[in-house]
């Protein structure tokens, strides 16, 4: 879609009160959608315009709508904080030198709250340093439930993501997102559907993520090898996990444009552990060095990708990959799971990691 073509959707809106607010010659906006669009842009950085131009574009797939991002967008999202510490650090240096991290570079996220592990008072204490830090809290349910085993049945998994609730709603900054967890969303139609009308009954977008990974299982080799030995160096951990990282967002980036023919803003699901907390400020500067833009997760969740719901089964893994599993087109690119350790492993050992 061209910009003059955005320009007429969104004109009546510009001119009015959103023209009003963010442009200071808003008396000069006129009848031409192009020319209101363009003083509008010139008077705003690039997020900003992003932001504003999400708020007044209604929420459809529209093929086209983003394709002059020159660089790819990235989020950070994070997944099942918990109070055990590991690799030679507390909870509490853990939590402190991610959210570090993300200050450094200005980005805000959403913690994917899994209720079981923070159930304590010192748990409650780890989520409100990121409510009170400006993050989004989201719901991750409680028991952390393999939906697509046989014996989990839907009414036990709706149960379970409301008992998560009073761990996630009092925060300030709660947000109504539900992320599967192992991104595993029914192995059936009924348990599928049923889940998905259920969320929406109860207000809940999916927090799915389009960059899959496996950080988890470098971070497990990285704990024990601290276990093991103190004093060792960790270089190659930092290594193997920022190129893994970089193979599956090269991955999944191309996927995505050949999928849906335009650049998505990504999400990349991560967790809450060591190999985080030590290098995350290396991760995010390499995406930079490599020209991707870091964005704030709620503004990479206002993409409308994140409202499809792709009709394969079963369901679930990364959305990209989900969406590219649909067409039938790409089943000699697609590993079943997307992303596991059973992949991972085997270079870590032959790199001695």
């Amino acid at each position: 879609m061209a910009w003059s073509s955005v320009a007429r959707r969104i004109h009546s809106a510009v001119a009015g009160k959103l023209a009003s607010r963010i442009h200071p010659n808003h008396s000069k906006i006129t009848a031409n959608p192009a020319r209101s669009l363009s003083l509008i842009r010139d008077t705003m950085n690039r997020r900003e315009f992003t932001k504003y131009l999400t708020a007044v574009v209604p929420f459809t797939y529209t093929p086209g709508l983003w394709a002059n991002r020159e660089e790819p967008e990235i989020a950070f999202t994070f997944d099942d904080p918990k109070t055990d510490g590991g690799a030679g650090l507390s909870w509490q240096e853990i939590n402190e030198r991610m959210l570090r991290s993300l200050a450094k570079h200005n980005l805000k996220t959403v913690l994917f709250v899994t209720g079981k592990r923070v159930d304590s008072d010192v748990g409650r204490q780890l989520v409100a340093a990121w409510d009170q830090s400006g993050h989004a809290i989201g719901n991750h349910s409680y028991s952390h439930l393999f939906f697509n085993h046989p014996e989990v049945t839907l009414a036990q998994f709706e149960t379970d993501v409301v008992k998560n609730e009073p761990l996630t709603r009092a925060y300030s900054h709660f947000l109504r997102l539900f992320r599967y967890p192992y991104f595993k969303e029914g192995e059936t139609l009924e348990k599928r559907n049923g889940m998905r009308s259920y969320l929406q009954q109860q207000n809940y977008r999916i927090g799915r993520a389009t960059i899959d990974a496996s950080d988890w299982a470098i971070s497990a080799r990285l704990e024990n090898c601290v276990k093991s030995n103190p004093k060792a160096k960790l270089d190659g951990y930092r290594e193997f996990f920022l190129r893994h990282i970089w193979e599956r967002s090269q991955f999944y980036d191309s996927l995505a444009r050949r999928v849906l023919k335009q650049p998505v803003r990504h999400t990349l699901v991560l967790h809450h552990n060591p190999l985080n907390a030590l290098f995350l400020d290396d991760l995010i500067s390499m995406f930079l060095e490599k020209r991707w833009q870091p964005i704030d997760a709620k503004l990479a969740f206002s993409d409308p990708v994140y409202d499809l719901n792709p009709d394969i089964l079963p369901a679930g893994e990364s959305l990209i990959w989900a969406l590219a599993k649909e067409t039938g087109r790409f089943e000699n690119e697609l590993r079943y799971p997307g992303e596991d350790d059973v992949y991972e492993n085997p270079k870590m050992n032959a790199l001695k990691l």
